[in-house]
């Protein structure tokens, strides 16, 4: 499968396309904003009509998961989900068929100075394209 990872202020995904706004940077801080990660994953035709499972899950520099607080404690930072796309009968055979997710965040508990990642994984899989690398500017001093 193909992936495409994108940072964002915000994001939506309606009827198969992505509406971004403030996409693209790598860089922000150290006041810890809102933001989006949103990506297309193209899935093969042979993998159409097939349940597959993605996770979403943030990393620090080290390749740690973040943590973050819920309601029965600390748990890693990430964002489960699954998909099945059919065959649409206007496809021509052969041709990728396009998913697409929009996930929004309030504040996350960054640390200013540091290094994430944020790490798609596809049935338990994952490759380098599929990490999308920020950084949060450290407080000045």
């Amino acid at each position: 499968m193909k992936v495409t990872l994108i940072l964002a202020d915000s994001a939506q995904a309606v009827k198969g396309k992505l509406y971004i706004l403030g996409g693209g940077w790598s860089v922000v801080g150290p006041k810890i904003p809102p933001m989006a990660v949103a990506f297309k994953i193209e899935v093969p035709w042979d993998e159409a009509n097939k349940a597959h499972a993605f996770k979403l899950i943030l990393l620090d520099a080290d390749g740690n998961p973040v943590k973050a607080s819920s309601g029965t404690g600390e748990k890693n930072l990430e964002i489960p989900g699954e998909f099945t796309v059919g065959r649409p009968h206007h496809h021509i055979p052969g041709t990728p068929i396009d998913v697409v997710y929009a996930i929004n965040f309030g504040p996350l508990p960054l640390k200013p100075g540091g290094r994430y990642v944020w790490t798609l994984m596809i049935n338990d899989e994952t490759h380098p394209d599929w990490r999308l690398a920020f950084s949060i500017r450290p407080e000045k001093q």
